[in-house]
């Protein structure tokens, strides 16, 4: 059973959706679960979780809509104010969602040492109470950030989004591979394999492109910590769905088909209890 365990959907609104600049016309519109649906079918794939992109509670209780409407959505990644002093009431009030399984800061906006702060530090430490998981968006000049943090909080569950976007387009592979293997050394930490084809160059990219930084993720996280996601519909921007999906369905073929199932269903299921 496939399980994609990053997709988004939207209203669009160009006030709060600012990130979807002149360069990507072809996602400033809405993305709701009736178009999703329709490819999920086409690439059997089974179920999704669903992940922010708006840095508001109003969009998370908005997911969490989408997903009773939607059954194919098995669990959400909302938004809370971690640096909030209510978080402990937020995020007891969230917990009465039972689809709502994590959160996510969009780190990769911030400081570059915004997750060493203390307020953010703070607010974090109360996840683990309510088994709420969180997902790292970063790029790869906050890996050492990340590692900080995650060896601060052993017990949270963390997994990092898009591999920390490597800078494929420019073929580079350090600091970030070291980091990499840093990162995976502390088993809290899964790692998505998502993202990829819009760190390359858009609709120029080639599937050899991409193996050395599968190569780098497959030999740190090993097949028990990696997840299949599609970054839909963020990567229509270089290609489309099933792309996305074959290039991971290339990369394991010769894997056995319990290593199959691990990465493209088992894992996520894991690790956001769905």
């Amino acid at each position: 059973m496939v399980i994609d365990a990053h997709h988004h959907l939207w209203e669009y609104q160009p006030e709060k959706h600012q990130w979807i600049d002149d360069t990507m016309n072809n996602i400033r519109r809405d993305f709701k679960g009736e178009d999703l649906a329709k490819v999920l079918v086409v690439q059997d794939v089974a179920g999704t979780v669903v992940v922010q992109v708006e840095q508001s509670e109003a969009e998370t209780l908005w997911l969490i809509e989408q997903s009773i409407k939607f059954p194919f959505i098995l669990g959400v990644v909302g938004w809370v104010d971690l640096q909030s002093k209510l978080i402990p009431e937020r995020l007891a009030y969230f917990s009465t969602y039972s689809i709502l399984k994590g959160f996510r800061h969009i780190a990769q906006s911030e400081p570059h040492d915004f997750l060493l702060g203390d307020a953010f530090q703070q607010g974090l430490s109360y996840l683990q109470d309510f088994d709420f998981t969180f997902d790292l968006l970063i790029y790869p000049s906050q890996l050492e950030p990340a590692i900080q943090l995650v060896e601060a909080f052993p017990e949270q569950r963390f997994v990092l989004d898009h591999l920390a976007k490597p800078k494929i387009k420019g073929a580079l592979m350090e600091p970030w591979a070291g980091n990499i293997k840093i990162l995976s050394e502390f088993p809290n930490v899964f790692c998505k394999i998502s993202g990829m084809i819009t760190e390359a160059e858009h609709h120029e990219w080639t599937y050899e492109q991409l193996v050395p930084y599968l190569e780098v993720v497959f030999e740190a996280f090993g097949n028990n910590r990696l997840m299949f996601g599609s970054d839909w519909p963020v990567c229509l921007l270089a290609g489309q769905y099933n792309q996305v999906l074959n290039v991971v369905r290339k990369f394991i073929s010769e894997f056995s088909p319990r290593e199959k199932d691990l990465i493209l269903g088992e894992n996520a299921k894991q690790f956001y209890n769905l």
